[in-house]
C-alpha cells in the first residue's frame, strides 16, 4: 500500500495524510491454566466443541480428558431451535428428561440417577441457575460430563453426571442477530442477540440477549409466556481476565402439566394418552421469575500459573396452583388433586483457586488447588398445605373431567412473603495433580476433595405447640473426603484409552420412626464409579466407547432385627457408544447408544434383589444427522431418532411401561441478501405423532409431547 501511494508523487498526500507505522504489538496466548478466553474450536461438523469445562481441573481437551464429556455448541443449539436444557440433552442417550414437556421444569436422569435442574451449573457455579428450567438464549455451550464429580465440582448429588452452561461472550467480529419464529400451536418467538468488542486490542466485550415467547402450545388449554434477558461483560487482558453475567427471566404457564402424575400400586400401567390431552383444570397456573448475577476473575501470575475466583447469587420465586393425578384403573380412571405451595429459592456460590504447570525430573505436573462454598436456601409459606381443603376430582387420562371453578386463594401466602423452610450448605477444599510422562502420551490424575455438609430444616406449619413456626426441626452435619484417580493413554495419534475412579456424596439417611434405632443419623453416602473407555479421533469423526459401574448405597431395615442401616445398594452398569463429526463432505452426525443394567441389590428382606431399578430403560438411543443437499446451495436436511426401552414402574417389576421411538425431521436454508446472512429453519418433532410415556422415573409418569413444529427466520446484520 505504501509503495503504491508513493508512486503517485509527493504532491498527492500531505504529511498529515501519510500512513503512520505503529510499533509491533505481540499478544501472548491465554495460559492453558485459565478458562476465560474466546470459544474453543469446534470439532469438524460444528456440533460439539473440542474442549469442555472439567470443574476445578479447568478447560480440558475432550479427546485426552480421562472422563467422558460432550460439549454442545451454540451452532447446534440454534440449528435444532433448542430452547431449554432438555432440548439439548436429547442428543445424549445417557441423559433422559423425566419431567413432562409442558410442565414448569426440566429434570434429568443421567446414567440412571436423578439430577434435577436445581443441580445444573452456570459457568461452573452451583445453585445459581434457574432451579426449574434454564433458557438458552444467553448460552454459548452446554457441557455434559458423565459420572460422579465430587473431585472436580464438589457439592451433594449429581451422582450420574453434571450439566454445566457456559455463557456467551462477545466475539471479535460485531454481531447483531435477530430471530423471529412461530411454534405449535400459536406461539410467537423473538430473539435479539448482540455482541461488540471495544478497546485498542478489543479487550472489552459486551454480549446481550433479549427474548420473548408466548402463545398457545400443542397441549389443550396450555399457554406459555417466557421472557429472557442476559448481559455478559468481559475483559481479556494480557494477564488479567474477568467476566460479569446478569440474567433475568420469567415463565408464566396456564394449565401446566404436573411432574407428579403417578399410578397406584398394583394397577397395570395403561397406554399413554394422546400428547394433546390435558388433565389440568383451565384455571391452574404456574408463574415464576428468576434473577441471577455471576462473576469470574483470573490472573496469570506466571506464564503457566493462574489464580482465579468466582462468585454468584440468584433468587427464584414461584406461585402456582396445579394438579396431579394418580391412575387407579387400567382404563385410565384417576384421581386428580390440587396443590398449592409457593416457594422462594435462593442460591449463593463462590470459589477460589490456583492452577499451575511445573516440571520435575522430566515429568510435567498440572496442579489444581481450590476452595468452594455453596448455599441453597428454600423458603415457603406459613401454613399447612394439607389443611387447605381443596377438592379432589375423579377424572380419566383419556377424557379428563374439570372442576367448575377455581378455589379461593385469598389470604394464602405468595412467593414474596415466605419464611425459611430448609437450606443446604457445603464447603470444600480440593487438590489434584495431573502427571504427564515424557512425550505426554500417558497422563495420570490423582487427588481428592474434603467436604463439609450441613442441611437443616425449619417448621413452617402452625398449630404444633412442641414445634413453633420457625423452629429448626432437622439438622444434618457431616464431613467426608472423596478421592479420585484417573488416567489417559494415547496409544497412537488419535487413539486414547482412559480409566477413572470417582465418587459423589449424597446426604446420609435418618432411621425411620418404626426402626429400633429410630432417629439415628447416618454419615454422608459415598457413591462410587469405576469406568474405562476409548476415544478414537479419525480427523473428521470421533468415536467413543465406555464401560462404567456406579454403586449407590441405600438405607434398609432388617426385618429380623428391625435395625435400619446403609446395607442396601443400587448398582448401575452400562456401555456407551458415541459418535460425532463429519464422516463425508456435507454429512454431520451426533449421537450414540447406551445399554444400561440398573439392578437393585440387598433390598429389604431380599424382596426385590436382582430386579431392575424402576424408571431406567435397558436401551436408550439418540441419533442426529444433517445433510447438505449438493443440488441446492445452502439447503440442509436433518433428522433425529430417539428411543427409550421399556421400564418397570415399581420395584417389584410388575408394572411395566412400554418403550417408545420418536422421529424428528427438519430443514434449514442459508443464503445472503443485500450483504446480510439469513437462515430459515423448520423442525417437526414426533413426526409420526406417537403417544408414549417418555419417563417413569422416581415413581412418576410423564407423557411425551405430540407432533409439534417450530419455524424461524434469523438475520445477521
Amino acid at each position: 500500500m505504501c509503495a503504491s501511494l508513493a508512486a503517485l508523487g509527493p504532491a498527492v498526500l500531505s504529511a498529515q495524510e501519510l500512513p503512520v507505522l505503529l510499533d509491533e504489538i505481540t499478544l501472548e496466548a491465554v495460559a492453558q491454566t485459565g478458562t476465560i478466553a474466546a470459544p474453543a474450536q469446534p470439532y469438524p461438523g460444528g456440533q460439539v466443541s473440542t474442549r469442555a469445562r472439567i470443574g476445578a481441573l479447568g478447560d480440558l481437551d475432550v479427546q485426552t480428558a480421562p472422563f467422558r464429556a460432550t460439549a454442545v455448541t451454540e451452532e447446534l443449539i440454534r440449528n435444532q431451535q433448542a430452547r431449554t436444557l432438555a432440548d439439548v440433552t436429547r442428543n445424549e442417550p445417557s441423559i433422559r428428561q423425566d419431567a413432562p414437556s409442558f410442565s414448569e421444569r426440566d429434570s434429568f436422569f443421567i446414567r440412571g440417577f436423578s439430577v434435577p435442574n436445581l443441580d445444573t451449573l452456570y459457568d461452573g457455579l452451583p445453585y445459581i441457575a434457574n432451579p426449574r428450567r434454564s433458557a438458552l438464549e444467553g448460552i454459548e455451550r452446554v457441557d455434559l460430563l458423565m459420572g460422579p464429580t465430587a473431585l472436580v465440582n464438589g457439592g451433594v448429588g449429581r451422582v450420574g453426571g453434571t450439566i454445566n452452561m457456559i455463557p456467551k461472550r462477545a466475539e471479535d467480529a460485531d454481531l447483531t442477530r435477530l430471530t423471529t419464529g412461530v411454534a405449535s400451536d400459536s406461539q410467537v418467538w423473538s430473539h435479539l442477540d448482540m455482541g461488540r468488542r471495544f478497546g485498542p486490542l478489543k479487550e472489552w466485550g459486551v454480549r446481550g440477549n433479549l427474548s420473548w415467547r408466548g402463545g398457545d402450545t400443542a397441549l389443550d388449554g396450555n399457554s406459555t409466556e417466557v421472557g429472557v434477558g442476559t448481559l455478559g461483560l468481559d475483559y481479556r487482558g494480557e494477564r488479567l481476565r474477568a467476566t460479569l453475567d446478569l440474567n433475568a427471566g420469567k415463565q408464566n404457564l396456564d394449565a401446566p402439566t404436573s411432574l407428579f402424575n403417578a399410578v397406584a400400586p398394583g394397577v397395570p400401567v395403561p397406554e399413554a394418552p394422546d400428547g394433546r390431552v390435558n388433565t389440568a383444570n383451565p384455571f391452574e397456573f404456574h408463574d415464576s421469575e428468576h434473577r441471577m448475577a455471576a462473576g469470574r476473575v483470573e490472573y496469570d501470575i506466571a506464564p503457566s500459573t493462574t489464580i482465579y475466583g468466582a462468585f454468584g447469587a440468584s433468587r427464584y420465586r414461584e406461585d402456582f396452583l396445579s394438579s396431579n393425578y394418580t391412575i387407579t384403573a387400567p382404563n385410565g380412571d384417576a384421581i386428580n388433586e390440587l396443590g398449592f405451595n409457593p416457594q422462594e429459592i435462593e442460591g449463593r456460590a463462590a470459589e477460589i483457586g490456583l492452577r499451575t504447570e511445573v516440571m520435575t525430573g522430566g515429568l510435567s505436573h498440572r496442579i489444581s488447588l481450590s476452595a468452594a462454598y455453596a448455599l441453597n436456601r428454600n423458603n415457603r409459606g406459613e401454613f399447612n398445605p394439607r389443611l387447605l381443603g381443596f377438592p379432589t376430582l375423579p377424572t380419566n387420562i383419556y377424557d379428563p373431567v374439570y372442576l367448575p371453578g377455581a378455589p379461593d386463594l385469598s389470604g394464602l401466602p405468595t412467593s414474596d412473603g415466605l419464611i425459611p423452610f430448609a437450606d443446604l450448605r457445603s464447603r470444600s477444599v480440593a487438590l489434584s495433580d495431573t502427571v504427564s510422562l515424557p512425550g505426554n502420551r500417558v497422563q495420570v490424575t490423582f487427588g481428592g476433595r474434603w467436604q463439609e455438609i450441613r442441611i437443616q430444616g425449619f417448621n413452617t406449619r402452625p398449630g404444633n405447640p412442641d414445634a413453633p413456626v420457625g423452629a429448626r426441626n432437622y439438622l444434618y452435619e457431616d464431613s467426608a473426603f472423596t478421592p479420585a484417580l484417573a488416567a489417559s493413554w494415547q496409544v497412537r495419534d488419535g487413539l486414547n484409552l482412559y480409566a477413572n475412579y470417582v465418587e459423589a456424596l449424597t446426604e446420609g439417611p435418618t432411621a425411620p420412626l418404626v426402626a429400633e434405632n429410630a432417629g439415628e443419623l447416618f454419615p454422608a453416602v459415598v457413591n462410587r464409579q469405576r469406568e474405562i473407555g476409548m476415544k478414537y479421533d479419525l480427523g473428521t469423526v470421533t468415536l467413543g466407547a465406555s464401560l462404567f459401574e456406579i454403586r449407590q448405597p441405600n438405607g434398609i431395615t432388617d426385618p429380623a432385627t428391625n435395625v435400619f442401616s446403609l446395607s442396601g445398594q443400587q448398582r448401575n452398569r452400562g456401555l456407551e457408544l458415541s459418535a460425532a463429526g463429519a464422516p463425508i463432505d456435507g454429512l454431520r452426525l451426533l449421537g450414540g447408544i447406551t445399554l444400561l443394567d440398573a439392578e437393585l441389590r440387598r433390598t429389604q428382606g431380599g424382596a426385590f434383589d436382582g430386579n431392575d431399578v424402576p424408571g431406567v430403560p435397558r436401551t436408550a438411543a439418540s441419533l442426529y444427522a444433517e445433510y447438505d443437499l449438493p443440488q441446492v446451495k445452502g439447503l440442509t436436511l436433518n433428522g433425529r431418532v430417539l428411543h427409550g426401552g421399556s421400564t418397570w414402574y415399581d420395584q417389584a417389576n410388575t408394572q411395566k411401561v412400554a418403550g417408545w421411538t420418536r422421529l424428528d425431521l427438519g430443514a434449514r436454508y442459508a443464503f445472503a441478501a443485500q450483504g446480510r446472512e439469513i437462515e430459515l429453519r423448520a423442525n417437526v418433532e414426533n413426526v409420526l405423532d406417537e403417544a408414549y410415556w417418555s419417563s417413569s422415573a422416581r415413581g412418576f409418569l410423564a407423557a411425551g409431547a405430540p407432533r409439534t413444529y417450530a419455524i424461524s427466520a434469523s438475520m445477521r446484520f
